[in-house]
């Protein structure tokens, strides 16, 4: 075996064979599945998305009802872990709070019987059940209050947002915020995904590997850009200030918050569901000038950067539709792992397949045969 050319972040070199999602970034293209991902927004719920994620195919009516009454059931968490989140830090960050908390979770689930699918499916269920509550929880627990009860009668989407705004949704806001999550479900090997699978190639509890791509998820380069763009809509403030803010970040050659992605040349699928989402609420719930902006930067960049590929991607307009949701710009990123768990869950299945861990090599650039220098002569 030859050593291959070392290459910055692993960018192009395979890390698995997996039949989860495909992304053609020339053509503008993502599937679950083999599923297109407008065909998913379009007809598809969050939960029946995810099942087809992690189970490979898509359920039968009576499977969906029964993974449905599964998570309804698990939704609630232990009283325990309520109390250790009251130990946080009010100024924690939610992401870090939530890779805490899931960390945690697996300490009352600490049996690992990787080879019995009663067990994968036990732990399925209670990720994808128990990840919005400890969110939500944490929220009204840094604001001095105690969380609120997840709602049986509500779907997953909904209960969320109830949980959240201890109110019943506009049944529009659950729509649009299912949708989301289905885009946000699954994207290839993505670095949190990555992380996902290297932990998992260790054999270790699923609970372990949600926490580490939680943890990978919640940097500016990853899941937290979203919240990055609306800080970056506030500072331009008004669309006169659209090509004076981007010439300014073009000189500094500073990164423009929202655009440009490693795999994507074209405008990202996932962006165009979501600027439509944006609308809609607009239409229904008033205009928001931040949404002007937007339209304004993303006709800037195209001028400016278009031939070199960079167009918006998922976190442009994510943000801009989850304010309109009466979501905290810090909770953004954690309802990005809401979703994101089904594609985990999912990678984590098909890892345990055909596991090896994961050992690559390096290419050591340093000194050899140094001396050692005495402490008395450093």
């Amino acid at each position: 075996m030859t050593a291959c050319e070392f290459q910055p972040g692993l960018e192009g070199i395979p890390a698995a064979q997996s039949k989860v999602s495909f992304v053609d970034g020339q053509a503008g293209k993502l599937e679950y599945r083999g599923v297109p991902i407008e065909a998913l927004a379009e007809n598809s719920s969050f939960l029946e998305t995810a099942y087809l994620l992690i189970w490979g195919k898509f359920p039968r009516a009576d499977d969906l009802e029964i993974l449905q009454a599964e998570i309804t059931h698990h939704r609630r968490i232990k009283y325990r872990i309520r109390d250790m989140m009251k130990c946080f830090p009010e100024s924690g960050h939610p992401m870090d709070a939530l890779q805490a908390s899931a960390a945690a979770l697996g300490l009352f689930y600490s049996r690992r019987a990787l080879d019995d699918p009663s067990y994968i499916r036990g732990a399925v269920v209670r990720l994808l059940a128990k990840i919005p509550t400890m969110v939500a929880a944490f929220e009204h627990i840094r604001n001095g209050n105690d969380p609120v009860s997840p709602r049986d009668d509500l779907s997953y989407a909904a209960n969320f947002l109830y949980m959240l705004h201890e109110q019943e949704p506009d049944p529009l806001f659950a729509h649009i915020l299912d949708i989301c999550l289905i885009l946000h479900a699954e994207h290839t090997m993505n670095a949190s995904t990555f992380s996902a699978r290297v932990t998992a190639s260790t054999l270790t509890d699923p609970y372990a590997i949600i926490a580490s791509a939680v943890g990978t998820l919640a940097g500016p380069l990853h899941g937290g850009a979203n919240e990055e763009v609306i800080m970056m809509l506030d500072e331009i403030g008004t669309v006169e200030n659209v090509h004076p803010y981007l010439e300014e970040k073009l000189a500094t050659k500073s990164k423009i918050m929202g655009f440009g992605h490693r795999v994507y040349k074209v405008k990202d699928p996932r962006a165009k569901i979501l600027q439509k989402l944006a609308e809609q609420l607009f239409a229904h719930s008033g205009s928001d000038p931040a949404y002007e902006i937007a339209l304004e930067l993303e006709k800037a960049v195209a001028e400016k950067l278009g031939e070199r590929g960079i167009y918006p991607n998922v976190d442009f307009y994510s943000g801009l539709v989850y304010q309109k949701l009466g979501i905290p710009t810090d909770l953004f990123t954690p309802i990005f792992a809401i979703a994101r768990v089904a594609g985990w869950l999912a990678h984590w299945r098909e890892q345990l397949e055909t596991n090896r861990i994961y050992r690559p090599s390096q290419v050591y650039i340093g000194d050899h045969k140094l001396p050692y220098i005495p402490p008395d002569q450093r």
